[in-house]
């Protein structure tokens, strides 16, 4: 396999935006369910790596909160927005990484879960553009069809002009591990969460940036 490109999640893969997300969430949990905090947090590992919609929407009809699931939407992203300037950072060793996939001239693109109006909140914070350019691809350019489905991924490879099976994807979710798969793309787990159970079915799982070979990826795609 060719490789050509790399596919990269955002929340908890580029951005250590994970922790804001899970306290958002954690907010609303308890604010809107009866769950103690064991089973908070069951369900936030459950969640994990969802869109904001499907969150929402599972909190509000699996315990039939009062709040609709657009209340609950709006009142998770007000309470992360909050939090943005606070915590938002590159994942260590992000900036490396990447400088040398462009020495390897491979190609580059975000594929989130995240909405548009998510994505420019991040970006006051985060200069990804200076990555990506315009190459950063939110679940609204895909009619918010969310990962686990492959779109978003589909759409990024295609925006890129590159066959989805020449395409490496980088995630740190279940979900996204999922989407990736289903595009037809390898995949790399990383270990951002601290929970390899969890992104156990990536074609290989990694602690940190710098234990990806790309040599190797790169030569044993050529071979």
């Amino acid at each position: 396999m060719n490789y050509k490109a790399i596919i990269f999640d955002m929340d908890g893969t580029i951005i250590s935006s994970e922790n804001v997300w899970k306290k958002a969430a954690h907010h609303i949990i308890k604010k809107h369910t009866t769950l103690d905090d064991n089973e908070c947090e069951t369900l936030l590992a459950f969640l994990k790596g969802g869109s904001l919609l499907i969150s929402c929407s599972y909190i509000a009809k699996t315990f039939n909160t009062k709040a609709t699931v657009e209340q609950l939407m709006e009142e998770k992203k007000e309470f992360a927005f909050n939090e943005f300037h606070k915590e938002l950072s590159l994942i260590e060793g992000f900036n490396l990484f990447h400088k040398k996939l462009v020495e390897k001239n491979l190609k580059s693109a975000i594929a989130t879960n995240a909405s548009l109006p998510e994505l420019i909140k991040i970006l006051e914070h985060i200069p990804l553009k200076d990555f990506f350019n315009e190459h950063i691809y939110t679940v609204d350019h895909v009619f918010k069809i969310a990962k686990p489905k492959p779109d978003v991924y589909l759409y990024a490879a295609k925006q890129l002009d590159i066959d989805p099976k020449f395409c490496i994807a980088i995630e740190d979710s279940a979900h996204g591990i999922n989407a990736a798969k289903a595009a037809g793309m390898y995949c790399i787990g990383i270990n951002t969460g601290k929970n390899r159970s969890a992104i156990s079915h990536a074609d290989e799982i990694v602690e940190h940036y710098n234990e990806i070979d790309l040599d190797k990826l790169l030569h044993e795609s050529k071979s």
